[in-house]
């Protein structure tokens, strides 16, 4: 006999699944607001499984919940992506050294698993969650609380999203980058500290660099 309560799990999985899908490939633009019985009616959904689903993506920053007034995407500017990105660059090539010091190997499958996800991913969604596994599980290696919700709330705004699609990566640029996960791994599982944050301030310095240039 069916569970009812699983049903009901995973028709907002599906539902989640499908807005934060729509997000991230932009065909719901940033800034726009979210007209939630028009939308559910086009899923096939009640409002009930909608509102959790964007429950769900507010806390991953890729909604904005406003009383009285629904839901939104929110509109980042150039300007709060290019201090996101300062603030990644900040904190992750010292969290590649701290990581560094003592590897860790379950954190170090994971980075490996997103390398090999982000060589063949084949659209910008794919890409995205690809790239954003391996910067997640770099920081994480670091076992450092602090710096790993940093890290989450940082990409959690959807910064990968958006500068992924600013970009508009060619295959090439994609091998590049996930050349350049490969190597910052490598270094953190040598234990060579100085090699591994000298790797992350270059990418994504070199990141941030190609978005203010779209400016």
């Amino acid at each position: 006999m069916g569970d009812g309560r699983i049903e009901v799990v995973s028709i907002v999985d599906r539902v989640y699944e499908s807005v934060r899908s729509r997000i991230l490939d932009g065909t719901l633009e940033r800034g726009a607001r979210l007209r939630q019985e028009a939308l559910a009616a086009e899923l096939g959904v009640s409002r009930t499984p909608l509102r959790e689903a964007l429950r769900r993506l507010a806390s991953e920053g890729l909604v904005e919940l406003e009383p009285n007034r629904g839901a939104r995407i929110p509109d980042l500017s150039h300007a709060d992506m290019v201090i996101a990105y300062e603030a990644r660059l900040a904190l992750e090539p010292g969290a590649a050294r701290l990581a560094a010091a003592n590897p860790d190997p379950v954190a170090l499958e994971r980075m490996r698993t997103a390398i090999a996800r982000h060589r063949r991913a084949a659209t910008q969604h794919a890409l995205f969650d690809a790239n954003r596994a391996f910067h997640l599980a770099l920081v994480d290696a670091a076992r450092n609380e602090h710096l790993s919700r940093l890290a989450a709330n940082l990409w959690a705004a959807g910064i990968g999203a958006v500068i992924l699609a600013v970009q508009d990566e060619t295959p090439a640029e994609i091998t590049a980058d996930a050349d350049a996960h490969e190597r910052i791994a490598a270094a953190v599982a040598a234990g060579d500290g100085d090699r591994a944050e000298r790797l992350v301030r270059e990418h994504v310095g070199g990141a941030l660099a190609t978005f203010r240039s779209t400016a």
